[in-house]
C-alpha cells in the first residue's frame, strides 16, 4: 500500500552513508584493513592499501552484479567473521601470547671478499681522500657537502661478487635441510642501491634455484598473485615447479603476512638509508629491518624457530667493512627499543 500508516513498519528517521572502500569485500581487502588497525603499517610500505584500492578499478556494486549472487544469511556470516578477525587485530600488536613457542634465530654468514674486490671496494669511496680510504670507512665518514657520493659506495658493496655467490650457498643450504625441499625463502634488499636486482639476477643464473621478484611494471593483480605464491601452500604440480626465493625490496617491509609458508629470511645487505654524514637515522632503518623479520615472525607461524640470516662481508684479511658496521647499529639494544617504542 501507498499509505505509510498502514505498514507493519513505519521509518521514523533515516542515516546513509558511503565509504570509499568496501572493506570486508575480499580477503586481501580484510588483511590489509586489519594490518593498519593492527599497527603494522608504520614504515617502508610502498602499496598502501588506498592505493591498492584506487589501481584495482573494483566497484563494490559491479562486483556484486557479476559475481554469484549469496544468501542473506552467508553474507552475514562472512562479515561477521570478518569483524571478529578485525577486533582481534586492533590489540594484536600488544598481544605476544601467540609467539609463545616460536623462537627467532639470527645468524651472521660471513664471507671474505677477494683482493681485487677490496681495491674496488676502496676505489667506490667517491670524495674521500685516496689516502685515507680503507675497510673502516663508514657512511657518516661521508660529506654531501663536499661532493662526497656515498650511493657509489653502497652500490659497489652490495654487488660485491662474493655476496651474490654466499646468497646462493645460503639458499642451497636452506633447501638441502632435512624438511625442507619445499620451503620457501624470503630474501630482502635495498633496492633504492639496486641491491634487489642484484641478488635477483645471481639467483635467475642458478637453474636449480631462480627466484620471483615484484616488477615495476607488474599491476596490482599481478603482485598479488605473486605474492600468493608464498602465502600458501603448493597444491598443484605447477606450484611444486615454482622458484622457492623471493626477493623483496626493504620498501616493502610492512604489510605482507609470508608466515604460513616461509620462516627463513634473508638479509642480502644490511639497511642503510642517508646520504652519509649525520644525514642516517639508525632507528628507522632498525624499525625497517624489524618490520621485513615481521613478515614470517608473526602470529600463525607454523613452525617453532624462525631463522633470519645476515650475510656479512668482510675485508679480504677479515677486516670488519660496512655490513658489520651496520649489523651492529642496527641491532644494537638500545636503538632496537627505541624502534620499538617509536612503533608503539
Amino acid at each position: 500500500t501507498k499509505d505509510i500508516h498502514e505498514r507493519p513498519i513505519v521509518f521514523r528517521s533515516a542515516i546513509f552513508g558511503l565509504t570509499a572502500t568496501p572493506l570486508l569485500d575480499s580477503t586481501n581487502r580484510v588483511i590489509e584493513l586489519a594490518n593498519l588497525m593492527g599497527n603494522a603499517y608504520v614504515t617502508g610500505l610502498s602499496n598502501h592499501w588506498r592505493n591498492l584500492e584506487k589501481e584495482s578499478g573494483r566497484d563494490i556494486f559491479l562486483s556484486n552484479f557479476l559475481e554469484p549472487k549469496q544468501s542473506r544469511e552467508i553474507r552475514k556470516q562472512i562479515y561477521g567473521k570478518c569483524q571478529d578477525y578485525l577486533d582481534l587485530a586492533c590489540c594484536k600488536n600488544k598481544n605476544e601470547e601467540d609467539m609463545e613457542g616460536i623462537e627467532l634465530v639470527k645468524h651472521r654468514e660471513k664471507v671474505k671478499m677477494s683482493d681485487k674486490e677490496g681495491e674496488l671496494y676502496k676505489k667506490s669511496q667517491s670524495g674521500i681522500n685516496p689516502a685515507v680510504q680503507g675497510f673502516a670507512i663508514k657512511p657518516e665518514d661521508f660529506d654531501v657537502t663536499a661532493g662526497h657520493d656515498v650511493s657509489k659506495f653502497l652500490r659497489q658493496n652490495a654487488k660485491l661478487a662474493c655476496r651474490g655467490q654466499k646468497l646462493v650457498e645460503l639458499c642451497k643450504q636452506i633447501l638441502s635441510k632435512e624438511g625442507n625441499r619445499s620451503t620457501k625463502i624470503v630474501v630482502f634488499a635495498d633496492g633504492r642501491i639496486g641491491a634487489g636486482s642484484v641478488a635477483r639476477d645471481r639467483l635467475m643464473k642458478e637453474e636449480e634455484l631462480g627466484c620471483t621478484w615484484l616488477d615495476e611494471d607488474d599491476t596490482v593483480e599481478e603482485k598479488n598473485k605473486k605474492l600468493a605464491w608464498y602465502q600458501y601452500a603448493d597444491v598443484t604440480e605447477e606450484d611444486k615447479k615454482r622458484p622457492r626465493v623471493l626477493v623483496l625490496h626493504f620498501a616493502h617491509a610492512a604489510g605482507l603476512n609470508l608466515q604460513a609458508e616461509c620462516n627463513n629470511m634473508i638479509f642480502f645487505t644490511p639497511l642503510y638509508v642517508g646520504e652519509g654524514g649525520t644525514s642516517g637515522d639508525p632507528v628507522s632503518d632498525a624499525s625497517t629491518e624489524l618490520q621485513a623479520i615481521g613478515r614470517v615472525f608473526r602470529p600463525g607461524q607454523p613452525k617453532s624457530k624462525v631463522h633470519v640470516y645476515c650475510i656479512e662481508v668482510e675485508g679480504p684479511g677479515g677486516e670488519e667493512c660496512l655490513d658489520t658496521y651496520l649489523i651492529r647499529r642496527n641491532t644494537d639494544k638500545d636503538t632496537i627499543q627505541m624502534a620499538v617504542n617509536a612503533d608503539d
